[in-house]
Formats: C-alpha cells, sequence, structure tokens
C-alpha cells in the first residue's frame, strides 16, 4: 500500500506545479488532483514526467447521473476526462452520482445504474477504470444523493464490470455510516481507491477519532493493493504533515 496526494487540498492555493516540487521533496511518487478543466494540463503532465511521478486520478466533470436528461452531458464529460487521463497514463477517474434532485429514490438509483453501464460500455476498450465515490450529507456535501457506501457497492454489483469500483472515503463514511473496517472487508474487491482525512475537521490523518496507523495494518490484512489518498485540509506546514504520515507507516 502506498500513498496518493492530493495536491488540490493539501497545498490548497499553491501552484499545482510548486505542489508537485513540494510532495516530491516530502517524499511520495503519486498525486491526485480535483479539476482538470482548471489550469494547463499539459504544463502539469510535463511536470509529473519531469519529476518521475505518477498522477493517480481526477474528477470528471460534475454534473452528476441522478437526472438521466443530464446523461448524455456526463458521458461527453468522461469522454473528454479519458482524453486528458491518456496525457497523464492515469488509470482511475472519480465520479460523484450527483445532487438529489427531489425524484423517488428508486428512480435516481436507476439513473445513475444506467449511466454507470453506458459509462462501462465506453471504458472497455481502455485500461481506465471509474470509481463512484460517496459522499457525506451532514457536514460537507448537503446536497448529494449518494451517501451510503452500502448502495454504492450495490450500484458497483449491479454496474457488473471491472471497469466501475467504488472510491471508499474513510473521512466520508465515518461521518455517514461509521463501522469503516467491517465494510471493507465485506466489499474489498470492489474497491477502487481511499480517500482519507482526520475526523472531526478534515484535517491531517493523525488528528481526531479515526486511528490510521491501525486502519492501514487491517487493510494489508485485507489484501488491499490499491492506493490510499490522502485529501485532507492541513492545519499546519503542508510538508511536514506529509512527512509525519509516511512515519506512520514505516
Amino acid at each position: 500500500m502506498d500513498f496518493s496526494v492530493c495536491i488540490d487540498s493539501i497545498f490548497r492555493g499553491m501552484d499545482r506545479t510548486a505542489a508537485l516540487e513540494k510532495l516530491k521533496e516530502a517524499g511520495y511518487g503519486k498525486f491526485e488532483f480535483w479539476n482538470w478543466w482548471e489550469g494547463d494540463m499539459d504544463a502539469l503532465a510535463a511536470k509529473a514526467k519531469a519529476l518521475s511521478l505518477d498522477c493517480h486520478t481526477f474528477c470528471t466533470r460534475h454534473i452528476g447521473l441522478t437526472d438521466p436528461g443530464r446523461r448524455e452531458a456526463w458521458l461527453a464529460g468522461l469522454k473528454e476526462s479519458i482524453e486528458t487521463a491518456k496525457k497523464f497514463g492515469t488509470r482511475l477517474l472519480i465520479s460523484q452520482g450527483g445532487d438529489d434532485t427531489g425524484a423517488r429514490r428508486d428512480f435516481q438509483y436507476n439513473s445513475v445504474l444506467e449511466g454507470l453501464k453506458a459509462a462501462a460500455d465506453l471504458l472497455q476498450e481502455t485500461d481506465i477504470t471509474l470509481l463512484l465515490e460517496p459522499l457525506n450529507t451532514k457536514i460537507d456535501h448537503r446536497s448529494a444523493w449518494l451517501e451510503s457506501s452500502d448502495e454504492g457497492f450495490s450500484l458497483v454489483k449491479e454496474a457488473g464490470s471491472p471497469n466501475i469500483r467504488l472510491l471508499f472515503d474513510i473521512y466520508h463514511q465515518q461521518i455517514s455510516e461509521g463501522d469503516i473496517l467491517r465494510r471493507l472487508e465485506a466489499n474489498i474487491g470492489l474497491v477502487g481507491h481511499i480517500h482519507c482525512a482526520g475526523n472531526p475537521g478534515r484535517h491531517e490523518i493523525y488528528r481526531g477519532e479515526l486511528d490510521y496507523a491501525f486502519i492501514f495494518r487491517e487493510l494489508a490484512g485485507m489484501a488491499y493493493r490499491g492506493s490510499v489518498g490522502l485529501e485532507y485540509f492541513p492545519t499546519e506546514d503542508p510538508s511536514a504533515g506529509l512527512k509525519k504520515i509516511l512515519a506512520m507507516i514505516t
């Protein structure tokens, strides 16, 4: 298991190419970010290559799948995201389900499912996997439709594609439902990526109620072979915090 650093949260406000230099200095080899449509992707890809850094993942356009009337726009955004991923050699893309439209839950569920199946058709000829991410609605994303990882895993299973997996964000799921390790163990084969942050506050992972050193040991025992994304908002010098986290697993 290794780490991927979200440069948009941990080095918030810093030029992304400068952020890559900082994470390289801190001893990391992978990064992720949020929006590819903001900033110069050619320059970022060139900087990553120069520093021998791997771009692990980033988000698709924030259109959402809960409204079937927007599905074609979402798929168009996915196609654009796939082309951007090729610049970096990125094999994972992140999408949330979208906002709750107010329609019946089963209607929105089926809309998301049909969108995922259409995405699987696009992705089957690539080596790219789409990650569906549940978000907490209590603190950070009050309008989001998909909050439950249980429901997320159900959607991934029904989509029936190796190119569709769940992004399990430990911070979000601690707020939404808890019981982190049992949920992960029961569904680890459907998990494509993991995010983490301290709770409460979404700060460094060594702050708050979650024992991440223990969680990481348990993940290793589950034979999780993916990376863990560090997606938090620092309370101290970002580089110092990143070095502390590396020390947790060495």
